[in-house]
């Protein structure tokens, strides 16, 4: 799970998040978002960030990352930096904003290179047909936000269908998944 790193004392509330989860959900694995400098990547690897997420390629964050042996997911817009990210180590890149360039834009990353794993966000929704595009493009893995844990049923504590949501999307993504062996 990602926590999206925004606002004023994110750090504090992720501090007490990764204190529960290491508790109560010890097989989660917790990391963090919208990072943008190496010295807030640092402070959340401090606090339990098994993984970050940044918008855009930061090489200060792929240093900081590669010292803790984290994993470091930068956001990336072209094959030039999608190269420059894979040779400072980055195992997954985050095609930021899916929408933009869409399941084309994976296909034809993954027709000259074959090896690199692609996570879009922004722009993957729930829906089987989204997904199933996504998948036959190529992706390693989806980030899923507000299209999987909306305003709404935060804002109405609607947590049964949240947990309903969440079921029928990792079955979905399990059998795109299964498909593909």
């Amino acid at each position: 799970m990602e926590f999206t790193a925004r606002g004023d004392f994110a750090f504090e509330v992720f501090k007490e998040l990764s204190k529960y989860v290491e508790n109560e959900c010890p097989e989660m694995i917790l990391g963090v978002g919208s990072i943008t400098d190496a010295s807030a990547a640092s402070l959340f690897i401090q606090m339990g960030a098994n993984f970050v997420v940044t918008p855009s390629l930061r090489e200060d964050i792929a240093i900081t990352c590669n010292r803790r042996k984290i994993m470091y997911l930068p956001g990336c817009g072209s094959l030039t930096e999608i190269n420059r990210a894979e040779e400072l180590g980055c195992e997954v890149v985050k095609l930021f904003p899916g929408s933009t360039y869409g399941p084309d834009f994976v296909k034809a990353i993954k027709s000259p290179q074959p090896w690199t794993n692609i996570m879009p966000t922004g722009g993957v929704s729930t829906e089987e047909e989204n997904l199933t595009a996504w998948f036959d493009a190529g992706v390693t893995c989806v980030g899923l936000g507000s299209k999987l844990i909306s305003k709404e049923l935060v804002d109405n504590k609607n947590f049964p269908r949240l947990r309903e949501k969440v079921k029928n999307t990792i079955k979905i993504i399990q059998r795109l998944k299964d498909k593909k062996f």
